[in-house]
């Protein structure tokens, strides 16, 4: 399990930085009512997370049925086909950094995300999660990683947990911080989101890139 877990903390990580997320929360946090949607949103991450890669390493812990534990052919190709997807997000993420002087791009919806009702907040969540390219690429590689590791049924479980504890520390951190400390919370969570509205792009670029590589080159030595 040791094993499996060490590939996942990269990963899990990926999830982690994924700086959108962490903007969308503290502009709900910046709002004049902060705590319903910030809560709903971190729970709606946290579903999200948690469905997706449950649901991969069900689906994939059979292709694993060697009794050596060596990775089967269909589990690499996977890790291949996964590690490159996010090599190629992490091209078209770069390639999409402000150059210069440049304001940066970000999505249409966050303009109206400190206004979202806890319902929405939560549903908002789980899509960013469980939908967006990136996360959804990371989040389906951690499954594979779990379902072909050749684990328990109590180790599959305990190693979901791990991935949705990391995955999701970045976006329940500020939360519980607020919620503790509002006051002294408020400036350095806004210098947190000018920090990363300006450096989204290259964060996640160079984040898939890493990671995009090893994956692929674990699924390689699987072969």
């Amino acid at each position: 399990m040791g094993e499996v877990i060490g590939e996942l903390l990269p990963v899990a990580l990926g999830v982690a930085i994924s700086p959108v997320p962490i903007i969308a929360v503290i502009l709900m946090l910046l709002a004049p009512h902060a705590k319903a949607a910030s809560v709903a949103f971190c729970a709606g991450w946290v579903l999200g997370i948690s469905a997706v890669v449950t649901m991969v390493a069900v689906a994939v812990d059979p292709v694993d049925d060697s009794e050596s534990g060596d990775p089967s052919t269909l589990a690499s190709v996977l890790k291949i086909v996964l590690g490159a997807a996010a090599v190629l997000l992490s091209v078209k993420s770069w390639r999409s950094r402000p150059r210069g002087d440049e304001e940066p791009t970000m999505p249409k919806w966050m303009s109206a995300v400190d206004t979202l009702t806890a319902t929405r907040a939560l549903g908002l969540g789980a899509l960013l999660s469980a939908v967006n390219p990136k996360n959804l690429t990371l989040c389906l590689t951690g499954g594979v990683m779990i379902g072909c590791g050749a684990l328990s049924a109590g180790e599959q479980v305990a190693a979901v947990v791990v991935f949705v504890v990391i995955g999701s520390c970045t976006v329940a951190l500020p939360v519980l911080g607020y919620l503790t400390a509002q006051q002294r919370m408020q400036q350095p969570l806004d210098d947190l989101r000018q920090w990363l509205t300006a450096h989204n792009a290259a964060v996640m670029a160079v984040l898939l890139l890493v990671i995009g590589v090893a994956v692929v080159g674990k699924g390689v030595a699987g072969l």
